[in-house]
């Protein structure tokens, strides 16, 4: 990381614990109505379910299943996980949310059309940060060119060690 303006860097419980930059409701690209009109678009129609899990996982910013179904649950006590597991399917095929598997654990979902992201993933403290997806910009017009291979940028974690840990294991 360079500069700030490039990355943003969230606690080691990200996936647990809400970001403090994350919107207070949800702000997709398109907003409320177009989401709305996603659902109804595909067949689909807006329950509160969907509704509970896509606030939450706006709200938490990165978060696993297992925090997004403790948010839902302040409002609605009833929502298994199960539940959690297939709106977050749903709602990644409309191109609502996104994930990423920054662990070796469960995929960690975020708001889609938000400011798209790597992540950097520390093997020493857990920190994830957040770099441009403009940084590998190189990279992946290579691999397009050469190989014909299109890269998601919405799915990549690189993992390592942060100028931190790096500095500990080196000093």
């Amino acid at each position: 990381m360079t500069s700030t303006s490039t990355a943003h860097v969230h606690a080691a419980q990200a996936s647990s614990a809400p970001a403090s930059d994350a919107p207070a409701e949800v702000s997709t690209a398109d907003g409320r109505d177009g989401w709305q009109s996603r659902l109804r678009g595909r067949g689909y129609r807006l329950t509160p379910q969907r509704q509970l899990v896509l606030e939450a996982v706006a709200t938490l910013g990165h978060a696993t299943p297992e925090a997004i179904v403790t948010e839902v649950r302040r409002t609605a006590t009833a929502v298994n996980i199960s539940t959690v597991y297939r709106t977050l399917d749903l709602l990644e095929e409309l191109g609502l949310v996104s994930h990423a598997h920054l662990t070796h654990g469960a995929p960690t979902y975020h708001v889609a059309g938000q400011d798209r992201h790597i992540h950097l993933v520390c093997g020493g403290c857990g920190t994830i940060s957040e770099l441009s997806p403009d940084r590998l910009a190189g990279l992946v017009d290579a691999l397009r060119e050469e190989l014909g291979f299109t890269v998601n940028v919405d799915h990549v974690a690189l993992a390592g060690r942060c100028a931190d840990c790096s500095a500990r294991a080196h000093g």
